[in-house]
């Protein structure tokens, strides 16, 4: 995949679990919350490899 491609998914990635947070807040789901943070976590550092790849090369 393109590396703009991989730091585009990882962020709909965080988004996910951003929307996946609130909606365990909004319901009092303590496990949907802590899974949306978790995926958070999960996409910041795919986040951060997509922005380090992206560097390396160049652009």
């Amino acid at each position: 995949m393109g590396k703009s491609t991989d730091l585009a998914r990882a962020k709909a990635h965080r988004l996910k679990g951003m929307k996946k947070e609130s909606d365990g807040i909004a319901l009092g789901d303590e496990r949907m919350k802590a899974e949306g943070r978790q995926e958070q976590e999960a996409a910041r550092r795919e986040e951060e490899r997509a922005r380090a790849l992206r560097g390396a090369s160049g652009h």
